[in-house]
């Protein structure tokens, strides 16, 4: 059994959660751990531009005026959790593009969910944009200013999917949360598995200031950092009653719904560091999107 301690935000409050990590709930279930690259990834554009460190236990992605580069999980996974330790890009990265995200590789019906880490210009906060696609319906962005370097340091960033939400975090801050509406007839990817996928690339007609701020290729290379793989899920193909299996631990009643304290940081992120939600874009959607009034 594992404890974390985990301090509430401005708070001299201490939560402790008991993690029962190692508590046999499904035998039919992936259970995570700090892996390897290889033992859970291969290299799916320019090999040249993905360096294994430390015996592939750290990553490094390279972009450069010759390519950018990506990488993606050997199988698909329904359901669970996915995180990784990540240092972005230092200094002026402005016009690059760092992306960790979850997709049903199909296409028609797309299921996918994104963080995108748009580069700044040095001294700027780091903005990540998250996107979730349902049932091949997108368009739902939302925009944080981090608040913190994420390029000094490694930082943990997860997406839990279970059959109740879809929540993003940042370290053990949830910054987004999406629920399944689906008997309110709101799309929820819950019918197609999802690979892992990461990217380094070159966006600058859109990633900084909407355009306005082009790549500076004299700064480059530009380098990412990746350790801590960690993916706890049901694989595909695979057990066939294991992601509907309601012992597996992401399905249980603590990671139903936020807890108090996650709820907390939740709405301390909201009012201090998003700076767009396609909720409240009226030129886009002049009747608020279904899916924003499902709460958390």
């Amino acid at each position: 059994m594992s404890m974390a301690i985990i301090n509430t935000f401005g708070n001299v409050d201490v939560y402790i959660l008991l993690l029962s990590s190692w508590f046999l709930v499904s035998a039919v279930c992936v259970w995570g751990r700090p892996a390897t690259f290889l033992q859970d990834f291969e290299i799916t554009w320019s090999k040249t531009h993905i360096r294994q460190i430390d015996q592939g236990r750290s990553i490094q992605l390279i972009l450069d005026q010759n390519s950018g580069c990506g990488f993606a999980s050997k199988s698909k996974y329904m359901f669970g959790r996915v995180s990784m330790k990540i240092k972005l890009i230092p200094g002026d990265s402005a016009g690059t593009v760092t992306a960790f995200y979850m997709n049903s590789d199909t296409d028609t019906v797309r299921d996918e969910l994104d963080f995108e880490f748009l580069g700044n210009r040095s001294g700027q906060p780091y903005t990540v944009q998250t996107n979730i696609y349902a049932h091949g319906k997108g368009d739902r962005e939302q925009r944080v200013n981090l608040w913190f370097d994420p390029s000094a340091d490694f930082h943990t960033y997860t997406i839990m999917w279970n059959h109740h939400h879809i929540v993003f975090y940042v370290d053990d801050f949830p910054i987004r949360v999406y629920k399944n509406s689906e008997g309110k007839g709101i799309p929820y990817p819950t019918m197609q598995p999802m690979g892992v996928y990461s990217t380094l690339w070159e966006a600058d007609n859109w990633a900084t200031r909407g355009g306005l701020e082009k790549i500076d290729w004299s700064k480059a290379p530009f380098y990412a950092y990746y350790k801590d793989f960690d993916i706890e899920g049901c694989p595909v193909p695979g057990p066939a009653n294991c992601a509907s299996n309601q012992s597996n631990w992401w399905e249980g009643a603590a990671y139903q719904a936020l807890n108090a304290i996650e709820a907390r940081r939740y709405r301390w992120v909201r009012l201090n560091h998003i700076i767009y939600d396609y909720c409240q874009d009226k030129s886009r959607f002049p009747v608020i999107p279904p899916e924003c009034l499902a709460g958390i």
